[in-house]
């Protein structure tokens, strides 16, 4: 293809849509899918006792005293004993305080807050009680579970300055007590970009790598995984990529694990960090973490699955060339399940990233429809939810504003001007644009083919044309200027006068994009 051959094909391609457009949908995209994250796994979550015991669920080899069945002080008794100088009665109220904080139902966060003890709890994390490590324990599981509640609640523990000392028990010769900081240092990342970025600027990301080995027992490294990816995530605005970035080659190691909840976030905070600028995917491909991520969109755990998708859909957001890695590292044949998948944000996901495919150059429009995958996009045009839907509708037009002819015949062949039509009666403006930008397309190829009207006829036959010219009462401006165009250009009652125009087949069915009419002529097909 020539350079001037190759514009004027990226200008038709590109119809409609531009860098801002192809943006503003992945940050719609992203929003739902952290809505449905957060339904299963919060971006804060509390240290919960589950019964009577007042032990923690973290391992603690080194306490024997928090063992010991201690009655739950009374909040004044609480205050009085965090707040004195006697070393058994200051353990034995932060006890208090935090069984109180990790009962299931209706912590009493504010009334821990307002018995001003917070400052306390803080001091107890200081080098001051390095030589009390179950003192340090309890302060930061209570502290935690204060951190764990609402944003007001979060930043009551963060102006009392915990993020320093906490940072610092990251560190510590006991295992509890570092994971427990590292929980409290989630919990605060998760409540949004400012105290995210408060965690990354005091220095969290170098010690809380540290922490990662072979070694690392499984609960611990979950909530270190957990907690890197909330690091990693929230996008207004983004986290400081150089210093997310330095946990690249950690993550690119744990996407190895065989812990389904250690894998998740580990997917979550890399799917963070490709929803972004076209470098930062170019980051988190040189780790050579593809082809695990191709590995991942098999996987039966749905919690597993869903990021690794949005994942590789973030990639294909990029250029050309990081599109052709993943489709390099055989992730389309997995698309085939994923399209069909019984969960219907896997579909709309799926669907999502075959119209970024589509939205690629020829060859890869071509290995698309190569793997098989068109007549299952087709299928959740059809069947599918309205998200679903909607996303399958982008994959048709990008590969109709970019396809070859052939690629075009091929997509008509599959019965979508039917299901394209059928949607044109929908509420979102947006999506009746991108439907309309198809048949525009579709009407185009023909039109070069010489058989618009056999393509006009297979529209009216589908119910198109009384829904195009019904759009031409729509409310948004747009939709009828389109639809009205469309209606003029292709529509006109002077191309009815001729019935000769209809090409034929023989036996009176009208237009067919045929094989033999759709193959470009010798010298090259210029749009």
């Amino acid at each position: 293809m020539s350079h001037n051959q190759e514009n004027r094909f990226r200008a038709y391609k590109n119809k409609g849509k531009d860098v801002e457009e192809l943006r503003r949908r992945r940050t719609e995209v992203s929003v739902e899918l952290r809505k449905a994250k957060k339904d299963d796994q919060l971006s804060k979550r509390r240290n919960l006792t589950l019964d009577d015991e007042p032990t923690s669920p973290l391992t603690d080899s080194s306490n024997t005293k928090s063992k010991e069945a201690v009655a739950i002080m009374s909040m004044v008794e609480i205050i009085n004993g965090i707040q004195g100088s006697d070393s058994g009665m200051q353990f034995q109220a932060t006890q208090s305080a935090r069984r109180l904080l990790s009962r299931e139902r209706q912590p009493p966060i504010d009334d821990v807050i307002k018995a001003g003890v917070i400052p306390r709890l803080i001091e107890f994390l200081g080098p001051n009680c390095e030589d009390r490590p179950d003192l340090q324990f309890e302060a930061a599981w209570a502290l935690t579970n204060v951190a764990s509640g609402t944003s007001e609640q979060t930043r009551a523990v963060v102006k009392d300055g915990a993020i320093p000392p906490f940072i610092r028990l990251l560190s510590s010769k006991y295992s509890n007590v570092a994971e427990q900081a590292v929980w409290a240092l989630g919990n605060i990342a998760g409540d949004g970009t400012e105290l995210r970025d408060c965690v990354i600027t005091s220095g969290c990301i170098d010690p809380l790598l540290a922490l990662v080995s072979p070694e690392t027992p499984p609960a611990f490294l979950r909530n270190v995984t957990w907690t890197l990816s909330n690091l990693c995530r929230n996008k207004n605005p983004p986290p400081p990529y150089e210093a997310v970035s330095k946990c690249l080659p950690v993550l690119s190691m744990l996407v190895h694990h065989t812990d389904k909840e250690v894998l998740s976030d580990t997917c979550w905070a890399l799917s963070y960090l490709t929803d972004g600028t076209n470098d930062k995917i170019q980051q988190v491909i040189d780790t050579g973490i593809v082809p695990r991520l191709v590995e991942l969109l098999s996987c039966d755990h749905v919690s597993v699955l869903t990021p690794a998708l949005r994942t590789v859909g973030n990639i294909v957001t990029g250029d050309d060339t990081q599109t052709q890695c993943v489709i390099e590292n055989s992730a389309l044949p997995a698309f085939v399940n994923l399209l069909q998948h019984p969960k219907n944000t896997i579909q709309k996901e799926a669907c999502w990233t075959i119209s970024n495919i589509t939205a690629g150059n020829q060859t890869q429009i071509q290995a698309v429809i190569d793997a098989g995958l068109i007549p299952y996009v087709v299928r959740v045009l059809a069947e599918g939810d309205f998200k679903s839907q909607k996303e399958a509708v982008w994959a048709i037009t990008n590969l109709t504003s970019g396809g070859t002819i052939e690629q075009i015949t091929y997509c008509v062949q599959q019965d979508i001007i039917k299901h394209l039509s059928n949607l044109l009666t929908v509420k979102e403006a947006k999506v009746i644009l991108v439907i309309l930008d198809a048949i525009t397309n579709i009407l185009t190829t023909a039109d070069k083919l010489g058989q618009l009207e056999g393509a006009c006829m297979m529209i009216e036959e589908a119910g198109g044309l009384d829904k195009i010219e019904a759009l031409q009462q729509h409310e948004n401006e747009q939709v009828y200027h389109t639809a009205l165009n469309i209606i003029e250009k292709y529509f006109s009652s002077e191309g009815d006068e001729d019935d000769n125009l209809l090409p034929s087949n023989g036996q009176g069915e009208g237009f067919q994009f045929s094989e033999a009419a759709s193959a470009a002529p010798d010298g090259g097909f210029t749009f």
